[in-house]
């Protein structure tokens, strides 16, 4: 099913402060998710955002947390953000049946997280280059066994442009400039 404003929301998991510093390529994942949120946020995408245990983890990163708008917030201590009843009412009541996923670890929480919502009826979608593991290894066989299962592989940029759809508009505009800022 192809993306759009009407039938997307997206799930950003666990991007805080004292866990992504230990992914590989944090920085990377950090410019590439806070690309990918401000391009949602031009289109008006939901956008829920999970901490896990944010006393012992902390809180969102603060260069994320700025660019999110549109963000319901939800705290947890489960790994698949859906073994939370909060969090699992909230993609039940949601007719929306596209899901963008970003965040951490791809081999624990992304993965049991898109396994759940899968398993709901929802078409996955995982911005590959918006989520990030400890090691490669991890990241390797967890990426393997998501697009296995089903999840559509995707970058960023070709989640936004595919959510624009044309070009023209001033939400167009605005996504170009936040390409060009990137590369």
């Amino acid at each position: 099913m192809k993306l759009s404003r009407e039938n997307t929301t997206a799930l950003v998991i666990d991007l805080q402060e004292k866990i992504v510093p230990a992914m590989t390529e944090a920085k990377r994942l950090v410019e590439n998710a806070k690309f990918l949120i401000s391009g949602l946020s031009v289109y008006a995408i939901p956008i829920v955002a999970t901490r896990q245990y944010p006393k012992g983890l902390g809180d969102t990163l603060p260069e994320v947390r700025q660019v999110m708008k549109n963000t319901a917030f939800y705290d947890k201590t489960t790994f698949s953000c859906l073994d939370d009843d909060v969090i699992r009412n909230r993609f039940n009541a949601d007719l929306r049946p596209n899901v963008i996923l970003a965040g951490i670890e791809t081999h624990i929480c992304v993965l049991q997280t898109a396994l759940d919502l899968l398993e709901l009826g929802k078409n996955v979608y995982l911005a590959t280059d918006c989520v990030s593991s400890g090691n490669l290894f991890d990241q390797r066989f967890a990426l393997k066994r998501l697009f296995t299962a089903g999840v559509v592989p995707s970058t960023s940029e070709a989640l936004l442009y595919e959510i624009a759809g044309k070009a023209g508009s001033s939400e167009f505009k605005e996504l170009s400039r936040l390409v060009k800022e990137r590369r």
